[in-house]
């Protein structure tokens, strides 16, 4: 029995949507991993270097043995963006699951390889799709019946920009005329080239999605679903035009089988489709709970296994920075070596400890109280503050009724901060202080527009945790400061130890010394967080000028200044320490032993 034709139901345009779909998709995926490595192992540039790299050697490693795949191209790409749809979210939460493992350094590299394979995987699967969808395109065109109006229409559009780019492609290259006028419009365009085309018009549709929508609107994590879905939807609506009778019928419009597909297959794609369908518009608490279960593990893997057990509150991502409140709980054997109570509640910026309640008062002390001893409490006294967007310096600043300038970048962290129940105890309504100009501007952008001079500079910023925030730690952010403070102004900021972080210490002084901040002078904030009768040091501070500065007054301080004036009574200023062999932090040559690792 001769076998009945096989007539595709799929027509060009069709095949050049698809093609839309899937790359983009293909791209946002390439972001969305660069992303998570950011956020599981550090180091944006790092992680989005790597990922890259690793993205297209794969897409160009796929797209080589693709014509292995050529001879049933329909079963193939119908296997393709279901396997993507599996791989993708499988791969998101293998590499979530690696990041709460405790593991020893030895076995870094072997994590982080194993954490590459998720992208790896869809890099190569996502190589198949541009070879096949142009097979595909060609047989459609050498077999396709008479196009509807609305195709002629698009191939007739397709024509006049056609040989509307050739005439501007004409003046800066040698074009080869065609001879004769071509029986189809479409034909002026090959399959391979018009495929190509939209291939990279979905990758970049895809980049300023997922950079402006997704991202934002939904988060990371629910962002892999919906991409996940986008890839199973296009399994299925392709599924649906491919018709293996010669007359179609209902049943055969529907979506089914591709080809030499099993049924087994397309059963997982819509169990996927409706699976990752569910996830995305469930985005929400999705999002909630694989984050929460995320950063929970990560926060407990700082401290001995057993020690301390962490419930994240409330986790929210402004366009700068992923915001978490949690609950730490001391569950280790002995004395409560880090908070008097059993549990206290902190905040993170990113991965960095924004503050604790153990100790959020005695650090504003210190950044604040210690080196405005030194100034009059009074508006004649200028002060810059550069970040603070949780308002809680500017509490410790309106008590010395001093005139302040507050810049800080995150106009919605510093919004919410106002009526966040958390943050609202340590800043007493302190963005109304009637002292005060607020802008929310880069700082860096702030500091080459004004021309204002302040006596005290205080930097309330995150920890040095991430390549973005390099240009916060340079030789040409500290100059700036420099040129901004009075003939007697200091700059005021927390520093990380030198026994815990000493590349990052040696790196941060040489940098702050090359700015020509010669003097500084370190101190120590002060109070009993463990409640147990005795004093403790509880963050470290440097005040940094180009030269000596007057010493500190503890009599002209706050309650908390003449409480513990013995030990800053013996504050002196030193030398800016400078280390050799260690190059500074610059913004065009980045020192990345800077960043806390």
């Amino acid at each position: 029995m001769t076998p009945r034709p096989h007539h595709p139901r799929h027509s060009v345009p069709l095949l050049h949507a698809l093609t839309f779909i899937v790359a983009l998709c293909s791209f946002a995926y390439e972001l969305v991993f660069a992303e998570l490595y950011t956020v599981v192992f550090g180091g944006s540039v790092t992680q989005y270097g790597l990922t890259i790299g690793l993205f297209f050697s794969s897409l160009g490693l796929g797209s080589f043995l693709s014509g292995r795949l050529e001879t049933d191209p329909e079963s193939n790409f119908f296997r393709v963006e279901t396997y993507l749809a599996v791989v993708a979210p499988l791969g998101f939460l293998l590499v979530i699951l690696l990041g709460t493992l405790r593991y020893p350094a030895a076995y870094a590299p072997l994590v982080g390889a194993i954490a590459r394979l998720p992208i790896v995987t869809i890099g190569f699967l996502s190589g198949f799709e541009l070879p096949l969808l142009t097979t595909l395109s060609e047989s459609v065109r050498d077999t396709a019946r008479r196009p509807s109006s609305i195709a002629r229409r698009v191939r007739r559009l397709t024509s006049h920009l056609n040989r509307a780019f050739g005439v501007v492609l004409g003046a800066a290259f040698s074009i080869r005329q065609r001879e004769g006028t071509p029986s189809d419009p479409a034909d002026e365009t090959s399959a391979y080239a018009a495929v190509l085309g939209f291939d990279y018009l979905g990758g970049l549709v895809g980049s300023l999605v997922y950079v402006f929508f997704l991202y934002p609107a939904v988060g990371l994590i629910p962002s892999v679903f919906v991409l996940a879905f986008l890839n199973g939807v296009a399994a299925l609506i392709f599924a649906s035009t491919t018709a293996n009778t010669h007359k179609p019928t209902l049943r055969s419009r529907l979506p089914q089988p591709v080809g030499s597909t099993g049924k087994a297959l397309f059963a997982v794609c819509l169990l996927v489709t409706a699976s990752t369908g569910v996830a995305a518009v469930n985005a929400g608490p999705v999002g909630e709970d694989v984050s929460e279960y995320y950063f929970e593990r990560e926060f407990e893997l700082e401290y001995a296994p057993g020690a301390m057990d962490v419930a994240v509150t409330d986790t929210w991502t402004t366009r700068y920075q992923r915001v978490t409140e949690y609950n730490r709980t001391w569950t280790g054997s002995g004395d409560n070596p880090y908070f008097g109570a059993t549990t206290e509640r902190c905040l993170r910026l990113d991965s960095a400890v924004q503050l604790c309640e153990s100790w959020a008062d005695s650090y504003h002390q210190g950044l604040v109280d210690v080196p405005l001893s030194m100034f009059e409490n009074s508006t004649d006294t200028k002060v810059l503050l550069i970040g603070g967007g949780d308002w809680a310096a500017m509490d410790r600043l309106q008590r010395h009724g001093v005139s302040v300038d507050h810049v800080d970048i995150d106009g919605e962290f510093m919004q919410r901060a106002k009526t966040d129940p958390f943050l609202s105890q340590y800043h007493d309504g302190a963005y109304r202080y009637e002292n005060k100009t607020t802008r929310v501007q880069d700082a860096v952008q702030y500091l080459e527009q004004s021309e204002r001079r302040y006596d005290v500079i205080l930097l309330d910023i995150p920890g040095a945790t991430d390549d973005d925030l390099l240009p916060l730690y340079s030789v040409e952010f500290y100059s700036q400061l420099r040129q901004h403070l009075t003939a007697d102004g200091v700059i005021a900021t927390w520093t990380y130890s030198r026994y815990s972080y000493a590349q990052h210490r040696t790196a941060y002084y040489n940098t702050v010394h090359k700015a020509g901040l010669t003097s500084a002078a370190p101190y120590f904030a002060w109070a009993d967080i463990d409640a147990d009768g005795e004093t403790e040091r509880v963050e470290r501070f440097t005040l940094l000028a180009p030269a000596p500065r007057d010493s500190l007054a503890p009599h002209n301080g706050t309650a908390y200044m003449n409480r513990y004036q013995h030990r800053y009574q013996t504050v002196e200023w030193v030398d800016t320490p400078r280390y050799a062999g260690v190059r500074p932090n610059s913004v065009f040559h980045p020192n990345y032993d800077i960043l806390i690792k």
